[in-house]
Parts: structure tokens; C-alpha cells; sequence
């Protein structure tokens, strides 16, 4: 596990940017795992804006999310499909074809699970994935106690994000929400993983991850076993490192 530290947020912004830029310069083909959520909005931005000043083929270049929230519409400005067709593929013209993602509705969610998977490896397996850490240490939509065997699946929300999501939708208590997630295992299998994390109330759960023992607990200290993972941080996420 390699540790970059960022001195600053811009600084670290910029470097998760370049990241993503980088790998699709490597290898134009690339299949591309994003997260969204605070952390990865200004890396977008950036991303978009190289993309822009800078413009090179993205035409065989494939993105995806980890995971997408269920029963709620692909139109929700809250689901990851709204959120990185906005700000990553409608920017960097990629097209709708290779924008791997499963849907948000569905009547069998167990087959778009499968579905998701055979997308995926059919398109080559994904090269890198950007991924966040939650403030338990779940990563995708994989909460502690999630089995590091698991294969992609619908997982319970974050609580305090279901909580979130419930306000902003008027979606009543008794109407199930979810996330279908990539698990633990298939993350693993991804042949580069950048963790990534800023501010200072992130400093804690970094620590349990990168340094703790690897346990359920703490799903994302499973990365410590990673054979590519980088863990990058701005310098309050590393303060108790």
C-alpha cells in the first residue's frame, strides 16, 4: 500500500484529477471505476476542465460508478448515474454506450447484479478504481460487517446518507432504498485501486484502515492486501497518521 499526502486540498484535487487523466492516456481503451460524493466533486471539475483545454480521444475509453442507489429514478440528481454523466462523461464526450452502469429501478435487482459484473469483465475488467472511504469505512456501498467474499449485490445504505436521500426525495420510511455496490472481492480484483480521502473528519477512519488490523469492521482495511493501492490523502486526512 503506497501513501501519497497532498499538501493542501487544491494539491490533492489535482492530483486525484490527474489520476484519471493519466490512465486514459496510458491506455486509451481503459475501464474506469469513479465514486461520487463530496471528495470527488472538485477532482471532476478538474478532470473536465484538462479534458477542455487539452482535448484527446476519449472514444473507446469506458467509465462506471462502484455502486448506484435502487428505487429511486435515474432523473434523482442524487444518483450516481445523474451525477457522473454531469460531471465526467457529458464533459469528456463519452459515449452513452460505454457508460457502464446498472439501473436504478429494476424488477429483478439479483440478475442486475450478474448483469453489471459480465458488463464490466466483457469490456476487459476495470483498470482503475477512484474510491471513496466512508466515515464507518465502507467502500462502495459495503457497510462493516459485509464479508470480504462478497460479490456485487444491493447493500443497506448508510444510514445517515439514507436519512439524506429520504428528505431530499420525500421517499417515505417504509419504501426500501438501497445501493447496488460492487463487493469487497470484486474490488479487490481490480488491477489499481486509489483510495481517497480529505479533511480532517476523515483523519480517524484513515487511521483504522491504514493502520488497524484488517477486519469486517472496517471493510476498507481490507486494501491493505491490495497488491496496486494507493492511499491518497490531503494532510488533515493524514494528521493521525
Amino acid at each position: 500500500m503506497k501513501i501519497t499526502i497532498a499538501e493542501n486540498e487544491n494539491q490533492f484535487d489535482q492530483m486525484a484529477a490527474w489520476r484519471i487523466i493519466g490512465q486514459m492516456l496510458s491506455k486509451p481503451n481503459s475501464v474506469i471505476g469513479l465514486s461520487t460524493g463530496q471528495t470527488t466533486m472538485n477532482m471532476h471539475r478538474i478532470v473536465s476542465e484538462i479534458y477542455r483545454e487539452n482535448p484527446f480521444s476519449t472514444s473507446e475509453v469506458r467509465i462506471y460508478n462502484v455502486d448506484e442507489l435502487t428505487n429511486l429514478p435515474r432523473t434523482y440528481p442524487g444518483s450516481c448515474y445523474a451525477m457522473i454523466k454531469s460531471q465526467i462523461c457529458d464533459n469528456l464526450n463519452i459515449p452513452e454506450e460505454h457508460f457502464i452502469m446498472p439501473p436504478t429501478m429494476s424488477e429483478d435487482f439479483e440478475q442486475e447484479c450478474k448483469m453489471f459484473e459480465e458488463q464490466l469483465a466483457k469490456a476487459g475488467g476495470p483498470d482503475l478504481q477512484m474510491l471513496g472511504i466512508g466515515w464507518n469505512g465502507h467502500i462502495g456501498i459495503n457497510q462493516p460487517g459485509t464479508p470480504f467474499e462478497s460479490t456485487t449485490w444491493v447493500s443497506p445504505m448508510d444510514p445517515i446518507f439514507e436519512e439524506r436521500v429520504r428528505k431530499e426525495t420525500g421517499v417515505d420510511e417504509s419504501y426500501p432504498l438501497g445501493g447496488l455496490t460492487l463487493g469487497i472481492k470484486n474490488i479487490m480484483q481490480i488491477r489499481k485501486v486509489v483510495l481517497i480521502a480529505k479533511g480532517k473528519h476523515k483523519a480517524e477512519i484513515i487511521k483504522k484502515a491504514v493502520q488497524g488490523p484488517v477486519t469486517i469492521d472496517i471493510p476498507a482495511s481490507i486494501l491493505q492486501l491490495h497488491p496496486n493501492c494507493e492511499v491518497l490523502l490531503d494532510t488533515e486526512a493524514a494528521s493521525m497518521l
